[in-house]
């Protein structure tokens, strides 16, 4: 194994939003990144300005409340919502608290996994592991 880079890594949310505002330029601030995983906090403020993105993305909401666009369905999400956006898929958070942030994770190429073949599917309360 690589002694190079850690083999864990923990980052509380009370740490990252103590890291300040994100870098010109961006709207969530940077907090890991391994491979192809960036894993970033976004708190926005007044209005969610994002734009498609070029990888898949998750979101897990960890302050806060709002609404999730994701071109077609409005959805309402709190603390603890696990929400996937396709690469190129237009979306944003509405309506939500002031208080409102969420990690997210962007992975895989640009153009995103190709879904066909990774056996994608949501888990539905009827559903067993497996």
């Amino acid at each position: 194994m690589d002694q190079s880079k850690p083999a864990t890594a923990v980052v509380a949310l009370s740490e990252a939003l103590a890291m300040g505002p994100p870098p010109p330029g961006n709207l969530a601030l940077p907090v890991y990144g391994h491979g192809t995983l960036q894993a970033e906090l976004y708190a926005p403020v007044g209005q969610d300005r994002q734009k498609p993105h070029d990888r898949d993305e998750i979101y897990v909401v960890v302050r806060g409340r709002g609404v999730f666009y994701d071109g077609e369905v409005r959805t309402r999400v709190e603390p603890g919502a696990f929400i996937f956006a396709a690469a190129g898929r237009a979306h944003r958070f509405e309506n939500f608290t002031t208080d409102f942030a969420t990690w997210v994770f962007f992975y895989g190429p640009p153009g995103g996994e190709n879904r066909a073949s990774s056996g994608e599917h949501a888990v539905t309360a009827d559903a067993s592991p497996g």
